[in-house]
């Protein structure tokens, strides 16, 4: 399961790194918590740090069931497409959030793929 461990701590590390942005955010521009809202820019890193936990919640299990049941190697694959797809995401969120949609939509089809793809193959190997 090396490579599913591998995009796993490649997805969190991503994630870490949305936050240390959101905290040094706070700073620079003097929101204090609990805010979040105010300045555009503050906004855009806040955002992109709270939209990546939804989709972390589906793809977290699916790489792990997809790993055990299908492929490691495949998993470990898909998990970095799927950590690139959220730094696109990111990329585009801060420079205008109407642009976010190709990193939105490859870490919904990833995300996805993983799922159906892993239940797939648990149900084959359980039957």
């Amino acid at each position: 399961m090396r490579f599913t461990i591998l995009a796993t701590f490649a997805a969190l590390m991503t994630y870490c790194w949305f936050m240390i942005k959101v905290a040094r955010a706070r700073i620079e521009f003097g929101v204090e918590a609990p805010l979040t809202s105010g300045i555009l820019n503050f906004v855009r890193i806040f955002r992109v740090q709270e939209n990546t936990v939804e989709p972390l919640v589906l793809f977290l299990p699916a790489l792990w069931i997809f790993g055990f049941y299908v492929s490691d190697q495949l998993a470990g694959l898909l998990g970095l497409g799927w950590t690139a797809a959220r730094a696109l995401y990111a990329a585009e969120y801060y420079t205008d959030a109407k642009k976010r949609g190709p990193g939105a939509a490859l870490t919904t089809l990833i995300g996805l793929v993983l799922l159906v793809g892993g239940t797939i193959g648990a149900l084959v190997k359980m039957g």
